[in-house]
């Protein structure tokens, strides 16, 4: 059985990384390729690459995927501006570990199916986007934050499931670089209710986040300003990662 894992998540966009909060002011935090080799260097499970320019410029760098492929010692996942089954295709030939496919689920659920028949349910994930509504209500939200599905998470991510995804990066938007703690109310009921891998994304303040996540059975955590800033300030850049001692995990 497979241990807890913990995820870097680093936004591309252009040739450089951004941290955004609540998806929007995005800062520059450095260049990928040096960022890569700080991570190898503290043993990362895995990183999770999400290009938010991909979408709106239409097109995929995959010469920068490549390079960071290269340079990565830990399997990749990758998302951002996938729309075809080329270039799902295209991302496995240079060596992405898992493609994320999360606008383009929402718009064309066939494009998941047919990756996961060719690809198989490991290599193909999605990641779900929600946030409040104007009347309070939560609701999954696709094209960077800006389209409102009307789906519920939970209901979706059942969908997302029955498409074949194998895993669900679930991500709350209102608590995107704010460092005010994971969802852990909707995540544990994910988890109760999922029977694939879920991953948290947004709101992480601290390494004891990440403990309190994994105590309710979450399979992954990931975050970027954590990773990203020393205490907690967006004026401090360091790049971090907990040793293997700061956090347990738990097989799942």
């Amino acid at each position: 059985m497979p241990y807890q894992r913990i995820l870097p998540a680093l936004l591309l966009d252009g040739g450089g990384l951004y941290k955004t909060v609540k998806f929007k002011s995005p800062k520059y935090i450095g260049d990928p390729i040096n960022t890569v080799k700080i991570f190898n260097a503290k043993f990362a499970d895995e990183l999770c690459i999400l290009d938010i320019g991909a979408s709106v410029k239409n097109k995929i760098n995959y010469d920068l995927i490549g390079d960071i492929v290269s340079e990565a010692f830990m399997p990749i996942t990758y998302g951002g501006g996938i729309k075809t089954l080329s270039d799902v295709e295209s991302l496995f030939s240079l060596g992405v570990d898992k493609v994320s496919i999360s606008s383009a689920a929402f718009q064309n659920p066939n494009l998941v199916k047919e990756a996961v028949n060719i690809y198989g349910t490991q290599s193909i994930i999605t990641v779900v986007d929600y946030k409040k509504t104007f009347f309070k209500g939560i609701k999954v939200y696709i094209n960077k934050g800006n389209t409102n599905t009307s789906f519920d998470p939970i209901a979706y991510c059942l969908l997302m499931q029955d498409l074949g995804v194998g895993e669900i990066i679930l991500q709350n938007i209102d608590r995107d670089g704010t460092f005010t703690g994971y969802d852990l109310d909707l995540l544990s009921k994910a988890s109760s209710l999922l029977s694939i891998p879920i991953t948290a994304l947004g709101g992480a303040s601290s390494y004891n986040d990440i403990n309190e996540l994994f105590n309710i059975n979450v399979s992954g955590a990931a975050a970027g300003s954590l990773f990203s800033f020393a205490r907690n300030n967006r004026d401090s850049i360091l790049i971090n990662y907990p040793q293997e001692s700061d956090i347990p995990r738990l097989k799942i």
